[in-house]
């Protein structure tokens, strides 16, 4: 019983900000953007200099994926500090690519400003969404 009202609280947390509740990860805001990040980061790099293919473009993107894949994995767990966990993991893994888009930016691969525009609203939302699993009384 006290798992279905753990459950029930995660769910309702998007109800109280007039959304209704999430029935998988790919409800959530939080996932939907660090998809979209993701498939930014993929565009971004495909310009890259192939000799980067091992290199810049397959670290950017394996920590761009880990961002979305974290927030996914942790939709399921049941309790509030596992979930918390995978949302801090996400979290490093979106700081793992800025510091990328920095490097890529300084050796003059592309204009990263939109992704670095993604990346803090990204941010933004898995700070809130993980206040929101801590906070809650479960």
């Amino acid at each position: 019983m006290r798992i279905q009202n753990s459950e029930f609280r995660i769910q309702n947390l998007s109800r109280v900000a007039g959304r209704p509740p999430a029935r998988s990860f790919e409800d959530l805001i939080v996932w939907q953007k660090a998809h979209q990040f993701v498939l930014s980061v993929y565009r971004f790099t495909e310009h890259f200099p192939s000799k980067e293919l091992y290199g810049l473009t397959s670290q950017l993107r394996r920590a761009a994926v880990s961002i979305p894949a974290n927030i996914a994995e942790g939709f399921k767990k049941r309790g509030k500090l596992d979930k918390a966990r995978f949302l801090n993991i996400a979290q490093g893994s979106l700081e793992e690519c800025r510091y990328y888009l920095i490097l890529s930016r300084d050796l003059n691969y592309g204009d990263d400003s939109a992704l670095l525009s993604l990346s803090e609203e990204v941010s933004k939302l898995l700070e809130a969404y993980a206040r929101s699993i801590l906070n809650s009384e479960f």
